[in-house]
């Protein structure tokens, strides 16, 4: 699969290609995902992101990188983690999950990645070496547990 791979600040992002992520955004995490919730939560403009489009330019992956103190005091974080459904059983969650880790590394080197995980991804994210820290949660109806990758790791 032909693909190309961009990390963008906030003020780096098009409109359209802001539309494009919010778009695949909505379409799996409320429509697909069944759960309404506000996307839109002002860290947006505060983040980095990385996307993935096809040689269509469609935007088929993206990861939203959160520095230290936004999401969690002490921890950068990925988020919005999500491919679209043409993409899926290719490989490419484990592509963008390498890559968001490499982002977060060069963006904010020596700092720890903390994420929210939904509880059905706990063994995906387990192999790149995030570990369980605390309780499994509902954010939006749905069992999260965060989980921490150590800096070095």
């Amino acid at each position: 699969m032909k693909y190309s791979e961009e990390l963008l600040s906030w003020e780096e992002l098009s409109t359209n290609l802001l539309y494009a992520i919010l778009q695949l955004r909505m379409d799996v995490f409320v429509v697909e995902q069944d759960c309404p919730y506000l996307d839109t939560d002002d860290k947006d403009q505060l983040s980095h992101h990385l996307v993935f489009t096809s040689s269509s330019e469609q935007v088929i992956a993206y990861s939203r990188i959160v520095p230290p103190g936004v999401s969690y005091p002490k921890y950068c974080s990925i988020g919005r983690v999500v491919s679209a459904r043409s993409v899926r059983r290719q490989g490419m969650g484990i592509t963008l999950m390498q890559a968001s880790i490499q982002a977060c590394e060069k963006l904010f080197p020596n700092t720890s990645i903390k994420i929210s995980a939904q509880c059905y991804l706990q063994k995906f994210y387990e192999r790149f070496g995030f570990t369980i820290v605390g309780d499994e949660y509902l954010e939006d109806d749905i069992p999260h547990i965060a989980m921490v990758l150590i800096s070095g790791h």
